[in-house]
């Protein structure tokens, strides 16, 4: 696997009271983010949340409209074009020439970026993808998951420090989606700083820290294991027959937000002065819904953004 460089700083990214709207409408709400160098940064949260925005304004392709940003040590907008050289940026759509070749893709992208002897980096990334035996297919010929790992391999063939990619894994198979996470993990441990915005809990367990993002707010950031212990409630999780008509039921004792359809499954973030597990169960009972099982379950991230979203909704009114 190619070697990159550190940025040899704590943080790839430092944003403070960061602003930006649109037409009037906020999309970043004064938010405030350290990102660490080296290692998968995950920005979570739903479609509409601020994380295209967030990332575009990394790169600079947006300019914040208040506060102050700083990507690699350098203030942006106004250090943008000595730090642009030192930036990779994987957009959510597939940005490449369908009608080229994978060689000539990667011809292209060492071209912009002025590159003249680039074969031996070329060959290392194509090598990484698994590209190699393919590089003589057309762009348009290729596989969802083929199609990100080629332009994840273009984003790389300058050699830059940070990374940034806007729901790389969208729309793509689970394999391939494992696939492209083994490649993400390889390159933070090779010291390059990704970051990588995606609505997938499944995807931000897996990074080295994350940030929730909900409405253009920063709800919490840290390692998805510190956010999971720092969460004080228990998970009682529920295997029912009918698990949309326990809701209802659940529903006489806990707030939406403490009730999580997981599969087949019904999650409850218990509280201190409700229902214990056995009277819970009862109630279903008593309603004509038999459990399977219940019992205590390690919270997942998706159980504490779930819920944290809900208590902002009750906030806000």
């Amino acid at each position: 696997m190619p070697v990159f460089k550190s940025t040899g700083a704590e943080y790839a990214a430092v944003l403070d009271s960061v602003g930006k709207s649109f037409q009037g409408t906020a999309a970043i709400k004064s938010l405030s983010l350290k990102i660490p160098t080296a290692g998968v940064f995950a920005l979570v949260g739903p479609d509409g949340a601020g994380k295209s925005t967030l990332l575009q304004m990394l790169c600079g392709l947006l300019t914040p409209d208040s506060g102050s940003l700083e990507v690699l040590g350098v203030s942006l907008p106004r250090g943008l074009a000595g730090v642009r050289p030192q930036l990779g940026y994987l957009s959510q759509h597939f940005s490449l020439y369908g009608d080229l070749s994978i060689d000539e893709n990667m011809a292209f992208a060492a071209e912009i970026y002025g590159l003249k002897n680039y074969s031996d980096k070329r060959d290392e990334l194509l090598e990484m993808t698994g590209l190699t035996p393919f590089r003589k297919r057309l762009a348009d010929k290729l596989s969802g998951g083929m199609k990100q790992k080629l332009a994840l391999a273009c984003t790389l063939v300058h050699n830059p420090r940070l990374i940034l990619l806007d729901e790389p894994t969208n729309g793509v198979d689970p394999v391939s989606r494992r696939e492209f996470w083994k490649l993400l993990r390889g390159l933070g441990e090779q010291n390059i700083t990704l970051v990588m915005s995606t609505p997938y809990m499944d995807e931000a367990e897996r990074a080295d820290s994350v940030a929730f993002i909900h409405e253009g707010k920063l709800l919490l950031t840290g390692s998805p294991g510190a956010i999971r212990r720092s969460w004080d409630r228990k998970i009682l999780e529920i295997f029912c027959a009918r698990n949309r008509a326990a809701m209802p039921v659940l529903s006489r004792f806990y707030p939406k937000g403490e009730l999580q359809i997981f599969g087949d499954r019904v999650h409850l973030a218990m509280l201190q002065d409700g229902p214990e597990e056995d009277e819970v169960v009862r109630c279903l009972e008593d309603a004509g819904i038999r459990v399977k099982s219940s019992g205590p379950v390690r919270p997942r991230l998706e159980n504490v953004f779930l819920s944290m979203i809900q208590k902002e909704a009750a906030v806000n009114g």
